[in-house]
């Protein structure tokens, strides 16, 4: 009945740091987690979404956390839409980063529709806007980049070598990014090359 939804959108990203703080809200249950790595723009390349809106359809799914609302859906008529289709089958969307939610689930009716519908259209705006100066922030330096190495640094072999040993003696992920000083990300994509 309760779904955690965990979103990165690259390699590089870690969502453990997402789930901790969905955990940390979690007052409902013993949650199913949901780890999707796919851009939030659109659902038709979301299998898990899909499937996520098929068991909330089904009354399969009470409440549904996420880290931020933007884990859901970047554009705005996207996340309205989703908000809408969860209240028709009685699914209440918590966010870590969004606690004005609570708030809102709190309100009596008639109000609580009039709220809930203000304050997803201002958050989607503002969710929208956001992405829209990134995608441009990154637009710009690609084109400034003149010829010069394009994204991290490729991690060198001797490092490699260490998070292999230090995996093999037995240690976590998270212990091998602190002795490494690498992202426990990248900590994570080096063991699972191997």
């Amino acid at each position: 009945m309760i779904r955690i939804l965990i979103r990165t959108s690259t390699q590089e990203q870690s969502p453990e740091n997402q789930l901790s703080d969905c955990q940390s809200i979690n007052t409902y249950g013993e949650a199913q987690i949901i780890k999707e790595q796919q851009s939030a723009w659109s659902d038709k390349d979301r299998p898990l979404m899909i499937q996520l809106k098929k068991d909330i359809s089904h009354k399969k799914v009470k409440h549904l956390i996420t880290w931020d609302l933007d884990r859901l859906f970047r554009k705005r008529k996207k996340l309205i839409e989703f908000f809408k289709f969860c209240k028709v089958y009685d699914c209440q969307i918590h966010s870590f980063r969004q606690t004005w939610l609570e708030e809102l689930n709190k309100i009596p009716a008639p109000f609580d529709e009039i709220m809930h519908s203000l304050m997803l259209q201002i958050m989607g705006w503002i969710g929208e806007e956001e992405s829209q100066k990134k995608s441009d922030r990154v637009k710009i330096a690609y084109a400034n980049h003149h010829g010069k190495k394009w994204g991290r640094p490729a991690t060198h072999t001797n490092k490699k070598k260490v998070v292999y040993n230090l995996r093999e003696q037995g240690n976590s992920i998270r212990q091998i990014a602190k002795i490494t000083k690498l992202s426990v990300g990248k900590v994570s994509e080096i063991c699972s090359e191997r």
